[in-house]
């Protein structure tokens, strides 16, 4: 069994080393897979080859560098798997700012044979470098959705995932180099992914710890993403659907969710801060779609917050 794990990375020397060291230490109950791991250096000037000449030495599996001078999430990915090789059964992904359980690629394998998946992905939770405030962790900002293993998905993210190679031959076009710095080119390929037929499920135990840098935490990054996942949501369903179609759902949706936004900022300050942030998160989910509409793109990844 050959198994390719992609790791995309730019100027996060830290992460990169974390993360690694992960992949390094991760145990399988079973079959041991032949790995090979992948990292795309996003930065044209190949600062992530320090990182991975100190780890060489030492690295439980075959570790390669290379670099996408074209600077972008998308144009990494997508070099990530042409590196990777035809010759390989699976490919995995995970973040640079992410570290894996020991289990993680055992698990991921596991369920994968026995959900006969195409595509299985994992849960990412964080862990913050710095105390956050009391509102953040009650308001429960940065956890994701989770779902019980087995469960079957319409999209997913690369964050934690696991393909079966068949899966990038059957889609011709892969990550779309149209998003390179707004983000969610993961989001519109998975749900791409899942309209073609291939089978995404969740698997709940094959767990990665997202380390959340302090200039990520706080009131203004989280309406930002909010508002940049709201105009990128625009940017798929416009893409997904036709064009009367598209933008009557864009529409709907933004306008709900910018409604309701607006609704609860007159009593969110009752739920304290995190409540009021709630309620301004959607209103600027609600107002990127609306924005999306307009073809408004909010490059998020234009800045890299360093970790």
């Amino acid at each position: 069994m050959k198994l390719a794990v992609c790791i995309i990375t730019y100027k996060r020397p830290n992460g990169l080393m974390r993360v690694l060291k992960g992949i390094g230490a991760q145990r399988f109950s079973d079959q041991r897979p032949d790995i090979r791991v992948v990292v795309v250096d996003n930065d044209e000037t190949g600062s992530a080859g320090a990182t991975c000449d100190a780890v060489r030495p030492d690295f439980a599996w075959a570790l390669e560098c290379s670099i996408e001078p074209r600077r972008g999430i998308p144009f990494a990915r997508n070099t990530a798997i042409a590196r990777a090789g035809d010759d390989v059964d699976y490919v995995a992904f995970i973040d640079d700012d992410e570290v894996p359980d020991p289990n993680w690629l055992d698990e991921l394998l596991r369920v994968m044979k026995q959900y006969q998946a195409d595509v299985v992905a994992g849960p990412v939770v964080p862990h913050f470098m710095e105390e956050p405030p009391a509102w953040v962790v009650k308001g429960k900002f940065y956890d994701r959705q989770r779902w019980p293993t087995g469960e079957v998905l319409d999209r997913a993210f690369t964050g934690n995932i696991l393909f079966r190679r068949e899966v990038f031959a059957g889609m011709g076009v892969l990550f779309d180099e149209r998003m390179s710095l707004t983000g969610s080119s993961d989001s519109h390929f998975l749900q791409r992914v899942h309209r073609a037929g291939f089978r995404i499920v969740w698997a709940d135990q094959a767990l990665a710890t997202e380390w959340v840098p302090p200039s990520r935490v706080g009131t203004r990054w989280i309406l930002r993403r909010s508002f940049r996942v709201g105009t990128t949501t625009a940017f798929i369903m416009f893409d997904l659907h036709s064009m009367v179609k598209g933008r009557a759902l864009v529409l709907a949706s933004g306008c709900y969710h910018f409604f309701f936004g607006t609704v609860f900022l007159g009593v969110g300050w009752i739920r304290g801060r995190a409540g009021l942030v709630k309620s301004l998160r959607e209103f600027c989910y609600g107002a990127g779609m609306l924005l999306g509409l307009l073809g408004t793109r909010y490059q998020e990844y234009r800045r890299t917050h360093g970790s």
